[in-house]
Formats: C-alpha cells, sequence, structure tokens
C-alpha cells in the first residue's frame, strides 16, 4: 500500500518535473531557452545573418511575482491566451499544439492555408491587422494581445516597425526562417510551447517528428544513382536559387538527391539569370518547386524557354502545390516546417519512388 501511494505521488508530480526541467535544443541555432526557476529566459538572436544583437524575454507565470529582471528583458505573462501571428508559419506551430483558439488577429490572412483558421477569419472571429505595408495599429491596440509573433532580419530598424513599438504590446521576433535544416526550423515548436507552458508536449511531438526524419533519411544514405537537381524560376527577370547551405539544399540532400549548386556556401537564395541557370542545369534531371505553376503549359506559358530543361522535356517536374487554397496560401508553410518528415517522404517519392513505392504525396504534386 506504502509503495503503490509513493508510485501515485510520483507520476503525479511527473508533469510538474518536466515543466521545471531544462529545455533540449539540439538543432535550432538561433533561440535558447533558460529555465531560471521562477520565470524562464527565452533568447532569440539571427546567427545566419551576423547580428550581434540578441532578443531577451522572461516568460513569467502569470500566478507568479514580477521578478527583478536585468535591463532589456521583455516581460512575457505564460500561458497566453490572445496571440497575434503576424506570418502564416506560426500557425502550423499553434495547431500542433493544439492552440490555433489562441489566435485573435493574423496579417496577410489571404495567405493562409489552415481551412480552420481561414472560417474564423471570414467568421470574423480572427482579424486581419496588416495588408501589405499598412499595419492596423489602433486595431491590436483594441485587441489587447498578450504575445504578437513576427521575425527578426537582422537590422533593428525592420525588425519591428516603429508605431508597433510605441504600443508597448509584447512583441516577439523569431529567426525560425534561417534555420539551416529542416529539422532546426521544426524544433521551433519547443520556442513556441514556451507561451503556452507545454514544453513536456512539445518535446513529445518533436521527438517523434525528428525520429521518423531521421529514419527517413537514413533511407537514402547509401543509396546510388541520385538524380541531379535544381530549383525554383525567376521572378522579374531574376532567379533566386537556393544557396548550398540553405535550408532546401539540407532537405534535397536528406532526400538523396545531387543539388547543382550544393558546393555554394551560401545560406540565402542566389540571384541568377535564367541564361546562368540554363548553363548548369540544361541537363539536369529533375527541376522542383518552379514557384506558384502548377501545370507545364503554365510554366512554359510564362517562359518558352522553360522547355529546353531536359527536366521538362522528361516530363520530371514537381511543385510543393499540392496544397494550395484559393487565395494563394500553401500549407508547406505552415504544417509543412513543423513536419519535415512529410516533406521529405515527397522528396524521396520523387528522387526515388522505389524506396517508398506506396507513399502518397502530402505537398507535392507531379506538373502534367
Amino acid at each position: 500500500m506504502i509503495l503503490r501511494l509513493i508510485r501515485f505521488i510520483s507520476l503525479s508530480l511527473l508533469p510538474f518535473a518536466l515543466a521545471a526541467g531544462p529545455v533540449e535544443i539540439r538543432h535550432a541555432k538561433n533561440f535558447g531557452i533558460e529555465n531560471l526557476g521562477t520565470y524562464k529566459l527565452l533568447s532569440v538572436s539571427n546567427t545566419f545573418r551576423n547580428s550581434t544583437r540578441t532578443y531577451r524575454y522572461a516568460l513569467v507565470p502569470k500566478s507568479a511575482e514580477l521578478p527583478a529582471l536585468p535591463d532589456g528583458v521583455s516581460v512575457i505573462r505564460t500561458p497566453v491566451e490572445r496571440v497575434v501571428a503576424m506570418e502564416t508559419v506560426f500557425i502550423g506551430y499553434l495547431d500542433a499544439l493544439g492552440h490555433l483558439d489562441a489566435i485573435r488577429a493574423a496579417a496577410t490572412v489571404d495567405f493562409i492555408s489552415h481551412p480552420e483558421v481561414r472560417q474564423r477569419v471570414l467568421a470574423g472571429q480572427i482579424a486581419s491587422v496588416q495588408i501589405g505595408q499598412a499595419l492596423d495599429v489602433e486595431k491590436l491596440l483594441l485587441l489587447q494581445p498578450e504575445l504578437i509573433l513576427t521575425s527578426i532580419s537582422g537590422d533593428p530598424a525592420f525588425d519591428v516597425p516603429p508605431k508597433l513599438e510605441r504600443t508597448g504590446l509584447p512583441v516577439v521576433l523569431s529567426a525560425g526562417y534561417m534555420e539551416q535544416t529542416p529539422l532546426a526550423r521544426a524544433e521551433w515548436i519547443k520556442f513556441m510551447a514556451a507561451f503556452f507552458e507545454e514544453d513536456a508536449r512539445a518535446d513529445r511531438l518533436f521527438n517523434t517528428i525528428e525520429r521518423r526524419y531521421l529514419d527517413l533519411a537514413a533511407l537514402t544514405r547509401t543509396v546510388e544513382g541520385k538524380p541531379s537537381v535544381f530549383c525554383g524560376a525567376p521572378y522579374s527577370g531574376v532567379w533566386h536559387v537556393p544557396g548550398g547551405q540553405s535550408y532546401t539544399a539540407r532537405a534535397l540532400e536528406d532526400a538523396g538527391a545531387h543539388y547543382l549548386w550544393h558546393q555554394d556556401r551560401s545560406q540565402g537564395g542566389i540571384p541568377l539569370d535564367i541564361e546562368r541557370v540554363f548553363l548548369k542545369a540544361a541537363g539536369a534531371d529533375i527541376w522542383i518547386n518552379p514557384s506558384y505553376y502548377r501545370s507545364l503549359s503554365a510554366l512554359l506559358s510564362a517562359d518558352p524557354r522553360f522547355e529546353k530543361f531536359a527536366a521538362t522535356q522528361n516530363g520530371n517536374v514537381y511543385n510543393n502545390t499540392r496544397q494550395v487554397g484559393p487565395a494563394g496560401g500553401n500549407a508547406i508553410w505552415e504544417r509543412g516546417i513543423v513536419q519535415p518528415d512529410d516533406v521529405l517522404a515527397d522528396l524521396i517519392h520523387i528522387f526515388h519512388p522505389t524506396l517508398l513505392p506506396d507513399h502518397e504525396f502530402v505537398f507535392y504534386e507531379h506538373l502534367q
């Protein structure tokens, strides 16, 4: 009886032990979480833009007294219940954590893909606070959000609009989009979970995603005959191909492809003209992610020169547009960021279909 009582007490205390323990970050480079007993200190930087500034946020439970904090630390009371998502990527994390109901407002609502969130926008339950560069600060003040999520560029002049900064509203910057690997971007679910005091839940979710991703990547580690691949399409005359140290390049490597720009050391996009891309990619096996085009005819109508690529002639063009909504929102930039294992499975099925013969595309489609 005593042993059973001890076991019951131990199990009942387990969630508190998990919540109080350290948050392990295995892949992401641009954020950290320290547990300081009465609060958590969340730090965010943009290490890949050589930014020297670190943004720090004290996540203090609403039930606790406000501790003495160093200068320059912003306070967020947790768990948050009223959130503004300034980019659609945050919707994917909130969905995975089961906190879509916390969203009170969003920017660029036309580009939201998630059907439940779109329905709430149409019903007036989620307000639109930004169209283009026009930010409705007055509406934000009326909403009184407990958390406004946006991104860090590395340039303080662009990170938070001065009008928004002057309001004193709780703005938190993130830098997940500058991570170099799919698992690093997915691990930002732990960053998001901290605001809801959901550390243990985020750990479980990420561990499952990480395990499947690594298992899938292992399938291609010793594969022979890796197809040559190039990405993208020109916009306003400039073709930005992903750098060899970018998130996209890593995903292609893990999927068992020979990415033509893999030796480049850039982390972002490389601006090129179509002639330079053609010189390198004319005979490539597969073309992926050609902008927003969903058919070969639409792609070729944009520029007849695209027909000269061997990938086009052989019908090997694929795009991540299978879940594009009516207004252009794409689920791959919401759920696909949080679940890169599904994206990787799609890519492996494109490059090495015999490795996953029964796989059905989640985000990709074959352009006909």
